[in-house]
């Protein structure tokens, strides 16, 4: 059970009323009104197919629950729930979408994949829908990486950055009472571990580049600049963070994997074999439910990801929900984004996951704000670097797990490796 936070009702109004228009598709779907048109959300019926991303064992169970409160609220609207593994969804998704078939009426998009799908006019725009309710009410930093050419094409879900997980009673066992601040005071502590408990202190997940941005941001750099059109990863500071890296692996401070990075990972930490991690509020629940060191969840500890020579950079990102444009059942799913990223709906799945909320007021609840994990979060979040939202910025991973593996692997140097990224990215982008 988590800790801190009680269920509340917190049902947001629907702030619109009817006029529903003919039907199609699966169903006895209703087609999308004219900009500005109001909706009787009770009179809208049909099915939306709903692509969710979330971890199959430890996250879906939530949504799942909350979808189900939503079809008893709208009974006349049928969801359709599908699971899709996250490392196949972005291609899955583009596949359906170019071609209509068996096309999902929402997907969960992970911020990058916004603007490059709104580029390519697959997203429904979402200004002045049903599915954009209170939009003030949102953070800023989520409802950036939903806009494309001035309009807002998603609705954000959840938010995220990069945090230190670390292992309390290890800490304490070795001697350490205060959390690395620096990537230099990291390497100090896993020596220390390493001398009194025998165990790796860190593992550096190896076959994921968004693990790559927290120490690329922290040696102040970039994968790219978009405002001047320039490629960045390869400048010194990116030489500098890849350098950083393998020399955390080499050292022994660290432990990795280029292959299985993440289950590797989260069994080495649940299991105690290593005392930190880079990770996100994602695997809280993972966390919470997989027992271990953790049984006693007061054993987690969680600090901002240790800085490097030019501060602490952790990154943003973040899901939000998005409309395909060539939805038959446009209207029911804006009602189902609605509810989906209401108030209430934000509670529960932050009571069920810890995914942490993008709208102000499910913040500032005071069940919500006393959590240790929101306390700590907020803070990171209103700090996180964000991402370039360019219609190529999910493109970028590609290239930088290519190289960022062949680094942690010996078969390049940082300075290849960077280089090799770099070159990657000024052909594919055409920048310079």
């Amino acid at each position: 059970m988590r800790r801190g936070i009680a269920a509340s009702s917190l049902v947001a109004a629907l702030a619109v009323t009817l006029a529903a228009c003919g039907s199609s598709g699966s169903g006895s779907s209703t087609n999308a009104p004219a900009a500005g048109a109001s909706v009787d959300p009770s009179k809208v019926s049909g099915t939306v197919t709903y692509w969710d991303t979330s971890d199959a064992k430890a996250e879906a169970p939530t949504y799942q629950a909350v979808i189900a409160d939503f079809q008893a609220k709208y009974p006349n609207i049928k969801v359709n729930y599908v699971n899709v593994p996250f490392a196949d969804a972005q291609n899955k998704v583009k596949n359906a979408f170019s071609t209509g078939a068996d096309a999902p009426d929402v997907i969960r998009s992970e911020v990058a994949w916004t603007p490059e799908l709104a580029a390519d006019h697959y997203l429904q725009p979402l200004d002045g829908t049903p599915a954009l309710v209170n939009p003030d009410d949102y953070l800023p930093n989520p409802v950036a990486a939903t806009k494309y050419d001035g309009k807002t094409y998603a609705v954000p879900q959840v938010t995220d950055t990069m945090a230190l997980f670390y292992n309390k009673k290890m800490f304490a066992d070795a001697g350490i009472t205060n959390p690395p601040a620096s990537v230099d005071e990291l390497k100090a502590d896993s020596a220390q571990i390493k001398q009194k408990l025998g165990k790796t202190g860190f593992y550096l997940r190896g076959d994921d580049a968004y693990w790559t941005l927290s120490f690329l941001y922290g040696e102040g750099g970039d994968l790219v600049d978009a405002s001047s059109k320039t490629v960045t990863i390869d400048n010194a500071a990116g030489v500098k963070a890849f350098t950083t890296m393998k020399d955390l692996v080499d050292s022994g401070a660290a432990k990795t994997s280029v292959t299985d990075g993440w289950t590797n990972m989260m069994s080495d930490f649940q299991s105690g074999n290593v005392a930190m991690m880079i990770n996100g509020p994602w695997s809280l629940a993972t966390i919470n439910q997989g027992g271990g060191a953790f049984a006693d969840k007061s054993n987690l500890g969680i600090a901002v990801v240790p800085a490097g020579s030019a501060g602490q950079g952790a990154p943003q990102g973040g899901q939000s929900y998005a409309v395909y444009a060539g939805s038959k059942n446009v209207s029911a799913s804006e009602i189902f984004v609605q509810y989906m990223s209401s108030p209430e709906a934000q509670t529960k799945i932050l009571q069920g996951t810890g995914a942490l909320p993008t709208r102000k007021s499910v913040w500032a609840q005071p069940d919500v704000a006393s959590m240790d994990e929101v306390k700590f979060f907020k803070d990171a979040i209103d700090k996180a670097h964000q991402r370039p939202w360019i219609p190529e910025g999910g493109t970028l991973f590609a290239p930088l797990v290519t190289e960022y593996t062949a680094m942690l692997s010996g078969k390049e140097s940082p300075q290849t490796a960077v280089k090799n990224a770099g070159d990657a990215y000024r052909k594919n982008l055409g920048w310079k």
